[in-house]
């Protein structure tokens, strides 16, 4: 897709988008047409009218955005009209904003119009579906500030690594492998000017990466432990450093504590390392002037005679030994390989992890937002307004040292499960805490409720990017 600007709105032939917000937007002076009578459209939210103008025959598409419009509610409109009206779409656009939202408007329009041609038959027709109209046709924006040509193209940036960080935990998992996360890692680097390097089996084990190791000791897959940094060419203000950790478990079988329900969903267990790899490219793509590092560790969780056991005492990076109670809570085993690792050799100011870790936490809080730990409140309170900003929320749950005993353990420094089934979000947590050397500025997101689930946009369960726009978002707002 092509974006451009215009100012020849009357001269202009194709689809006319008109988002309607607050039934206040009168756009009849500049395209000499009239609103729909509000017994047909009102510009309630989610309303939609479609109409040919006799005159020059333009489609005219309303869309109504309501009297609360916000970024995700924009973003939403415009991915359901591309999503769902693609027959519509074999034109080109002019697409008009309404002013009170223009501070942010051409971002959440462009980005959900781009989410919504999404496809999920990745290998449906040989692989060969045909891509949405919308690609291949220009969309003019009638401006002629260039600001608003530049906000555009952030939201095209945003979209196509959203849209990427989707398809990664959509893939099967024969597919989505470590070493497919590797390569796409590498391959990022090299088009965005990131330096990647990855640690295999061998090179894992030599840097005493134990509990990463042996997550993936019944799997032939072989694990990669990807390290990715970021530093810009050009610093603007106070540069600061951001450290990020995802969990990469491409499929979880649960071990040996095998899983007895929801297997099939399983290939969605690598969400947050989506969402870092995701957020990696966006950043770069967008030249933020603060460094990053991101910490990707990738492994299989599958059974064979090498698969870690149930009451094995195991090492990690840091050197404190961990009691396996439960071979299905592995996420946190990389995990704390991951911030030991980042917090050892690249001392960043700020970490944040995502996982998709626990069911605990889609008890809490349904689908509706991932559950938010950290002692910081300023950081807390920056990563709460980041995800409302945006519609990726985010809401705290407490680590207090009342639930450090859930895992101590009696032969180990640590447990890897209370055994307990309450308080599963919480007590993960604490257990990361354990690895990150009281770091002061960690936070932890456990996003399981939202980096896949249901939607309008899909018959099954599919991905929803959920992280990368947060990561982003709170980095642009350092």
């Amino acid at each position: 897709m092509t974006i451009k600007l215009t100012q020849d709105i009357v001269l202009f032939r194709g689809m006319i988008l008109i988002p309607i917000f607050d039934s206040k937007w009168d756009i009849s002076k500049s395209l000499n047409i009239a609103l729909p009578i509000p017994e047909i459209f009102s510009g309630k939210k989610d309303q939609l009218y479609f109409v040919q103008d006799s005159n020059t025959g333009n489609t005219l598409a309303f869309l109504g955005l309501g009297d609360q419009a916000n970024f995700s509610i924009v973003k939403t409109v415009f991915r359901r009209l591309a999503a769902k009206h693609r027959e519509l779409f074999g034109m080109d656009l002019l697409l008009l904003a309404p002013k009170a939202l223009l501070p942010y408007f051409y971002e959440a329009a462009v980005s959900g119009l781009l989410l919504g041609t999404y496809q999920l038959g990745h290998f449906k027709d040989g692989g060969n579906l045909k891509p949405h109209p919308l690609l291949q046709n220009t969309l003019y924006l009638a401006e002629s500030d260039k600001s608003f040509l530049i906000q555009a193209q952030k939201g095209e940036k945003l979209a196509l690594a959203q849209l990427e960080a989707m398809k990664m935990v959509d893939l099967p998992p024969n597919k989505a492998t470590p070493a497919f996360l590797s390569q796409w890692a590498s391959d990022c680097g090299m088009k965005f000017g990131i330096e990647v390097e990855v640690l295999g089996r061998k090179a894992a084990e030599k840097e005493g990466l134990a509990a990463f190791i042996a997550v993936g000791k019944g799997s032939d897959r072989e694990p990669q432990f990807i390290i990715m940094k970021y530093r810009p060419k050009t610093k603007k203000g106070k540069p600061r450093h951001i450290g990020l950790v995802g969990k990469g478990v491409t499929f979880d079988t649960g071990g040996l504590n095998i899983k007895t329900a929801g297997m099939v969903h399983m290939k969605c267990d690598m969400g947050g390392a989506a969402a870092v790899l995701g957020a990696m490219q966006l950043i770069a793509d967008l030249k933020f002037p603060h460094s990053v590092t991101a910490i990707i560790p990738c492994v299989e969780n599958a059974i064979d005679s090498h698969a870690f056991l149930p009451s094995e005492v195991i090492n990690s990076y840091s050197g404190k030994t961990i009691e396996i109670i439960d071979t299905d809570a592995e996420g946190r085993l990389i995990l704390a390989d991951g911030l030991s690792y980042l917090i050892d050799k690249f001392k960043p100011e700020t970490i944040l992890d995502f996982a998709t870790l626990t069911g605990s936490s889609v008890s809490t809080f349904g689908y509706t937002c991932g559950a938010l730990f950290t002692n910081n409140e300023p950081l807390s309170k920056t990563l709460q307004e980041s995800g409302m900003e945006i519609g990726e929320k985010v809401w705290p749950l407490p680590l207090w040292d009342d639930y450090s005993p859930d895992i101590e353990s009696d032969i180990a420094d640590v447990k890897n499960y209370s055994g307990k089934p309450l308080a599963g979000a919480i007590t993960a947590a604490k257990f990361l805490e354990f690895f990150t050397e009281k770091h002061e500025s960690w936070a932890h997101m456990d996003i399981a409720g939202v980096a896949f689930g249901d939607s309008e946009f899909a018959k099954t369960k599919h991905a929803t990017g959920f992280g990368v726009h947060l990561i982003a978002k709170f980095v642009e707002n350092l």
